[in-house]
């Protein structure tokens, strides 16, 4: 009879944590919900028409690239392709490309006939301290001085965003009526694949949940953030902050290059309709190669916060869709409830992330697998960078 009574004590036990968790889980969503910045929403969005400007400034785009021949091509015909009022040029650095990434940017060109408007340059080797990107961008921007000596704005674009050809002047009008110093654009990322569909835009969801885009679009609000395929940049304000040699070393360059504008004056961060990105993810390991470079970068190489984080995920993520099951293959009704009302909360708050990319509501339930997924990516990113191999990238690392 006693050993009896000590196994009845332990599902009893369990159901009591699980209800704890759940009740955690469930007081975390209407958090979120409510107190969050309605991050959620997934509603800031650059204006359809923009106000007609007395004069358009000189823009320069600077795009690194280190084998991109499948999508350098549509990339630079798009930004050669703008429907722009003013002056614009675009710089190209190759970054020590194997695939002919500079012959396929050329030939574009010249089919655009871009004459002077285009400028290909051969990078330099990468020096110690750089990432290979920001090294790029340092040297193209150095470039750009010389091309474009005049230009107000730079856009910092990557080799595989295609723009509708009213993107640069949308972008632009926002920042000059707004008197804005950085305009980012989260760019839609290819969602056709299964795997895609269920991590790509939980991708998106979990970015605006760490940088709510309307406390990165508050003056007021230290929170800044930016998408680093395509943001517009004030040339002088570039500067005033060091320019990319400022944040030379970063794996997450584009949220440190925002911090330091921030610094400076107003920015903007929304999710845009007129930018998309041909990079495909068709398989898990693509995804998850693409989270495990930077994952553990964006904790500070902190052993703590991978922990919080790990436990955090599995609380907000996992507990309350194994509450719900549970609790209703037990016949526990309050922890059905409890597991289904997280659930659902979490599901409301990921359903204007799924239909910005055109998916049925259904695949709103798949986050708990998504956050799943991306709590072992961000602890496999702690692995690799522990094995020397952090923040690898077409064929380098940044231990």
């Amino acid at each position: 009879m006693q050993s009896r009574g000590k196994a009845d004590v332990c599902p009893v036990r369990a159901v009591s944590w699980l209800g704890g968790l759940s009740g955690l889980a469930l007081a975390a969503w209407v958090w979120l919900l409510a107190a969050r910045g309605g991050f959620w929403r997934a509603d800031q969005r650059l204006p359809d028409k923009t106000h007609e400007l007395v004069r358009w400034p000189e823009v320069v785009a600077v795009v690194p690239a280190r084998n991109e021949a499948a999508s350098v091509g549509h990339a630079i015909a798009s930004l050669l392709g703008q429907d722009y009022p003013g002056r614009f040029s675009v710089v190209l650095v190759d970054d020590a490309s194997d695939d002919g990434t500079a012959e396929v940017a050329r030939r574009t060109g010249s089919a655009a006939g871009a004459g002077e408007r285009l400028r290909v340059l051969a990078g330099a080797p990468l020096p110690s301290g750089w990432t290979g990107k920001l090294w790029a961008m340092h040297q193209g921007l150095a470039e750009a001085g010389k091309l474009a000596p005049d230009a107000v704005y730079v856009l910092l674009a990557d080799a595989d965003i295609v723009h509708a050809p009213a993107n640069l002047r949308l972008m632009v009008g926002h920042a000059e009526n707004k008197r804005l110093h950085l305009v980012s654009l989260m760019v839609k990322l290819r969602c056709e694949s299964g795997w895609e569909k269920i991590l790509i835009p939980a991708f998106v969801f979990f970015f605006q949940k760490l940088y709510p885009f309307p406390w990165v679009n508050d003056a007021t609000r230290a929170t800044a953030a930016a998408a680093g395929g395509c943001m517009l940049v004030r040339k002088e304000t570039l500067a005033a902050a060091g320019g990319v040699e400022r944040i030379r070393g970063a794996l997450i360059d584009d949220c440190a290059l925002a911090r330091e504008i921030k610094a400076r004056g107003p920015i903007w961060l929304g999710l845009a309709g007129t930018a998309a990105s041909l990079r495909p993810y068709a398989r898990l390991g693509d995804i998850w190669r693409m989270v495990a470079r930077s994952a553990f970068a964006q904790l500070n190489h902190s052993i703590w916060a991978l922990v919080g984080t790990f436990l955090g995920m599995f609380v907000l993520y996992v507990v309350p869709p194994f509450a719900a099951v549970y609790g209703w293959t037990t016949g526990d009704a309050a922890l059905t409830l409890a597991g289904a009302a997280g659930w659902g909360l979490m599901a409301t708050t990921y359903g204007p992330t799924v239909r910005l990319y055109g998916l049925a509501f259904a695949y709103a339930l798949t986050l708990p697998l998504a956050g799943a997924l991306y709590a072992l990516m961000t602890a496999d990113s702690a692995v690799r960078h522990w094995q020397g191999v952090g923040g690898g990238w077409k064929g380098r690392s940044y231990s």
